[in-house]
């Protein structure tokens, strides 16, 4: 009998969780649990970092914000923002006021990166059809150029890097459309927010993405889908926000894509990578999320990280 071969160390991952996985989407609702007990239960399940999730659902000052997670031993990694520049010039205006406002925070306390998530083509609470699920060769001009100005800008201004986080009903989602938006924009300027679970549930397989687009990840989100349920709202075009509370999104290891082949590629890239646990429920009960996250957080330790 041979002795298990020891797991090995993901010495460049550093492992968080984030308001998504209690539940959380929206700054003020009241479905969601409230902030104090997130931190609260995210630090108890073995969390060091954090996101700040939707602006305004922490506290926005500063000071207070620091207070809060400093004495619950958590960090921030990360602050995200709301884009729609595939619409033009003329949006710019109201998205550099969106995202100055999160970029001061987010630098405030200390994190480096912007998660930057594209404009749903659905309304996030109704699912109507807002937009057109493609964009014209313009649209993606506007949306290129947009995303590089937004990266010069809030590097120069904020100190931080922008990663674009491919998503589900937005127009940068799965392989096709993630490789034409890399293709077309600044590697020095904008870099990715691979998220496993939004990129299994658009088709697209993240190991092959990392492999080919290694110097363009910036950032993870760890997420799982449940492949039966997905196949039903693939067939059925169910949109997104249905399909997470039919349970689309689900807990670790019981999806897809596995998670170690993703972490052992990430590794291999040689660079420090946050890899921030996400399991998208909204809503839920608030009894659920802590025992799920106490799961992942031990599930991940035996994966190395």
């Amino acid at each position: 009998m041979t002795a298990a071969s020891p797991v090995p160390a993901l010495d460049r991952i550093r492992v968080g969780s984030a308001p998504d996985s209690w539940g959380v989407w929206f700054p003020d609702d009241p479905q969601q649990v409230p902030w104090q007990r997130f931190l609260d239960e995210v630090a108890e399940a073995g969390y060091e970092w954090i996101e700040l999730g939707p602006y305004g659902y922490l506290p926005s000052d500063p000071a207070r914000l620091t207070e809060e997670v400093g004495r619950r031993n958590l960090k921030v990694s990360a602050g995200t923002v709301f884009t729609a520049l595939h619409r033009g010039p003329g949006v710019w205006d109201a998205t550099w006021e969106h995202v100055s406002e999160v970029a001061g925070l987010t630098q405030a306390m200390g994190a480096r990166h912007l998660v930057v998530i594209p404009a749903f083509w659905r309304d996030d609470k109704t699912a109507e059809l807002i937009e057109p699920p493609q964009l014209t060769a313009e649209q993606w001009r506007h949306l290129s150029t947009g995303m590089e100005r937004l990266g010069r800008q809030v590097r120069e201004r904020f100190g931080l890097d922008i990663v674009v986080h491919p998503h589900a009903d937005t127009h940068i989602d799965g392989e096709e459309n993630v490789a034409r938006f890399l293709d077309s924009t600044d590697s020095d300027v904008v870099s990715l927010c691979l998220d496993t679970g939004h990129y299994a549930y658009c088709g697209g397989d993240s190991v092959k993405l990392i492999e080919t687009y290694g110097e363009r990840i910036g950032y993870l989100h760890l997420k799982q889908v449940d492949p039966e349920i997905l196949a039903d709202v693939v067939k059925n075009g169910v949109p997104f926000g249905p399909a997470v509370q039919r349970g689309v999104m689900c807990e670790p290891p019981d999806g897809v894509p596995a998670l170690e082949p993703v972490l052992a590629a990430a590794q291999k890239l040689g660079v420090d990578l946050f890899a921030i646990v996400e399991q998208d429920m909204y809503p839920c009960p608030p009894d659920k999320p802590f025992p799920i996250a106490q799961r992942t957080r031990r599930f991940l330790r035996s994966c190395g990280a």
